[in-house]
């Protein structure tokens, strides 16, 4: 008990100040080499499936005809699985079931996505790859990094590429089928792909363009071919690019004007400039002849001008004499000897 009060007085004495614990660190886990995951068979689960789970996903109008053509082989395929798939063109809806028989746990995991898939325009062909095993699929939605609809699409565009070679070029990196359409994006592919495809498209959403994170990943893709370098830090091989600062807008800077009690002067009216001037007072005849007045002289002044614009073309311009060029002197042409003679007899005079 001594112990456990003189820990509880230490405790009472810091409480004050903030304690840094030692962080943990997470322990990586290796897979060791050549090692493959045992295939889940029918002898893993011989009883099925206790209870039933069933998924339903709806899709839109524009897929209706699509889905229409290939459900029997959509139910050819879930059929091997032991599942039931239904397709109600009323409600737009897929629905996927599991029976007694169905011995795989998960895959009405793998039917939804697969269901999924099929809503988001992905082609039969590919989206039938979700029911193997290393096969995995990630729908990423890319609306929500950008507010700006026009910025939102030309980074769509980017990551697009000029007819799709930027996407062609991460297909091939991360070997996974891409699907750009609407505000999001579905992969399929393996589970390492899919990581590597959601990293590219978050960062060219967030303003930075593909090209770069492409080529981080092939030097990663070359450097995992020399196993001695497994265990050192891979940021020296790594491209460092820099941030182009452009010039942007001057801000507008409003000054705030200085407070006053009191408010501001009421405009002049009609009435009060005609009593400044004194026409208030003036009869109806006499305003007529004011304003005949008024319209003679701004009459005097548009004759004045345009008569000073009609002279403009007649006044001759100024004449500028073209200057003398010198004649230049040769340094051989010069008497010396006679000059000489000139000096001396004024030096005499």
């Amino acid at each position: 008990m001594a112990e456990t009060s003189e820990d509880i007085s230490a405790i009472s004495h810091d409480s004050g100040k903030k304690k840094k614990f030692p962080k943990k660190k997470k322990a990586v886990i290796e897979v060791p080499e050549g090692w493959t995951e045992p295939k889940f068979t029918k002898e893993d689960n011989p009883h099925g499936m206790l209870a039933e789970s069933s998924f339903e996903t709806k899709f839109p109008q524009y897929r209706e005809t699509y889905i229409k053509e290939c459900w029997p082989l959509v139910q050819k395929v879930l059929k091997d699985h032991l599942l039931i798939s239904e397709l109600d063109l009323v409600e737009g809806v897929m629905s996927v079931k599991t029976t007694r028989k169905t011995w795989d746990p998960y895959i009405i995991i793998k039917a939804r996505d697969f269901c999924k898939l099929l809503a988001r325009s992905v082609p039969f062909e590919h989206s039938v790859k979700i029911l193997e095993d290393k096969i995995g699929c990630d729908i990423i939605k890319i609306s929500s990094y950008v507010r700006n609809k026009e910025r939102f699409i030309k980074r769509r565009d980017r990551l697009i590429g000029p007819d799709g070679a930027t996407l062609k070029a991460i297909e091939l990196l991360t070997d996974c089928y891409i699907l750009v359409q609407g505000r999001t994006v579905s992969v399929v592919g393996p589970y390492g792909g899919l990581n590597d495809v959601r990293d590219i498209v978050e960062q060219t959403m967030l303003n930075t363009h593909p090209v770069y994170t492409i080529k981080r990943l092939m030097i990663k893709r070359e450097l995992m071919k020399h196993p001695e370098l497994k265990n050192e830090n891979w940021e020296r091989f790594m491209p460092q690019f820099k941030k182009k600062n452009h010039q942007q807008k001057a801000k507008t800077v409003f000054k705030k004007k200085e407070y006053t009690p009191f408010p501001p002067p009421m405009p002049e009216s009609k009435m009060d400039k005609q009593l400044a001037s004194g026409e208030y007072f003036l009869n109806e005849k006499q305003k007529h002849v004011k304003k005949l007045m008024e319209r003679k002289e701004k009459d005097k002044v548009a004759k004045a001008r345009q008569q000073q614009k009609r002279r403009a073309d007649f006044v001759p311009p100024e004449e500028t004499s073209a200057p003398r060029k010198k004649q230049k002197t040769e340094s051989g042409s010069i008497d010396v000897a006679g000059l000489k003679q000139k000096v001396k007899k004024a030096q005499k005079k």
